[in-house]
């Protein structure tokens, strides 16, 4: 089978999105390997009043790479899953069965973008295509190299906060938690 002309281009950006979000990669933990053993309690504890916990960083990671498809695709919105766009309020204390409702929300809408870089016709993410891109507007190829950014960072903010949020349990209790997995989601 022949493969199209930018075949080598499609493939960078899919390892690139990759790398970011599920596979490992030179500079550390991945978005989804940076929430393994987390547990509801932990994804829905704020450093501090008003600060982002894990559950809404997961949320609106998975906003925004629904977000990034439909630029590709040219749809309209509303059909992501949670009303609202962004950041997105979430119960203050989560289950574990909503943490893991968040957690394949994140899963199911990497998947699906994931699938739209590999199949969507090479116009429609240099070239503007359906995404209809205006002058000074980032073509879809800049939207999914972005999308791979957000979540390295996104990884890394995720990182600090479970560091902060083991530091207040040791403080809290005195003792260091030695189990993470009791509630966590596994990858």
């Amino acid at each position: 089978m022949k493969r199209d002309s930018h075949a080598v281009e499609r493939e960078t950006l899919l390892r690139i999105f990759d790398e970011a979000f599920d596979r490992k990669a030179w500079h550390g933990p991945n978005l989804r390997g940076s929430i393994r053993r987390v547990g509801p309690e932990e994804a829905s504890w704020r450093p501090k009043a008003g600060r982002h916990c894990i559950a809404e960083i997961v949320v609106h990671c998975a906003y925004w790479k629904y977000a990034v498809q439909r630029r590709i695709l040219g749809t309209k919105r509303g059909s992501f899953p949670l009303k609202g766009s962004n950041w997105f309020a979430l119960p203050a204390d989560l289950t574990a069965a909503q943490w893991q409702d968040y957690v394949a929300l994140l899963d199911d809408a990497h998947q699906s973008l994931r699938e739209t870089i590999a199949t969507a016709p090479w116009a429609d993410l240099c070239a503007g295509g359906s995404a209809g891109a205006g002058r000074g507007t980032p073509r879809p190829a800049g939207h999914i190299y972005g999308i791979a950014l957000h979540d390295t960072y996104h990884a890394g903010q995720i990182r600090m906060l479970k560091v902060l949020y083991e530091r207040s349990r040791a403080t809290e209790t005195g003792v260091t938690p030695g189990n993470r997995t009791h509630g966590a989601v596994s990858s």
